[in-house]
């Protein structure tokens, strides 16, 4: 072989590998779908069941999970913030830093007072917030959230279909992961530990 070529092949290689910091600690690889830097769901603004207004820099230093829902939903919602408040406990002394925010996708139905009761069924530090019915599908499409009203019987006996993940933004407010509903508790634990390792 060359040697000239030999040696320009071993340079080629070093810069790669120095490129890549081989001794260099590796991001975490996250359970969840990492989106950061995607360019929607960036923010709301909206109000919770005291009539306060709200945005994600209300949660400066959390980790802040958004999850879409209405409050009687059977299965996926309620099992969804259980899941989140069972994280919050398993946190431990950084179970304060956790934020979980649930938007109602049933603005008819889904009054103040009974969101603040839905809250307090997991965990009365989580809050709940609700657009009316003309904001909402602006805020829907800037989530890529899905929600279809499905008619009952009878009027008010309606259900409705819609989006099962979570958008989890780290301490500084920036959008940085997606899990999907069923991820379970270990994994969205995991995920979040390491975005407060981050922030640390």
């Amino acid at each position: 072989m060359n040697t000239r070529f030999a040696a320009l092949g071993l340079t080629v290689l070093l810069s790669v590998v120095g490129l890549t910091g081989c001794g260099d600690a590796k991001p975490p690889a996250f359970n969840a779908i990492d989106i950061t830097g995607a360019n929607y769901a960036k923010d709301f603004a909206l109000t919770d069941p005291n009539g306060q207004p709200r945005s994600l820099k209300d949660f400066q230093g959390k980790v802040v999970v958004v999850f879409f829902g209405f409050t009687q939903c059977p299965d996926v919602c309620p099992t969804t913030m259980a899941e989140l408040a069972e994280v919050k406990r398993q946190l431990g002394a950084d179970g304060d830093k956790l934020q979980g925010v649930f938007i109602t996708v049933d603005p008819e139905r889904d009054t103040p007072e009974l969101l603040k009761a839905y809250m307090g069924n997991f965990d009365p530090s989580f809050v709940a917030l609700r657009a009316t019915t003309e904001q909402l599908p602006a805020l829907a499409k800037d989530y890529k959230v899905y929600y279809k009203k499905v008619d009952g019987q009878t009027p008010g006996s309606y259900t409705m279909d819609h989006s099962a993940g979570s958008y989890i933004y780290d301490p500084q407010g920036r959008l940085r992961l997606y899990t999907r509903y069923g991820t379970g508790v270990p994994a969205l634990t995991a995920d979040i530990r390491a975005l407060l390792k981050q922030a640390s």
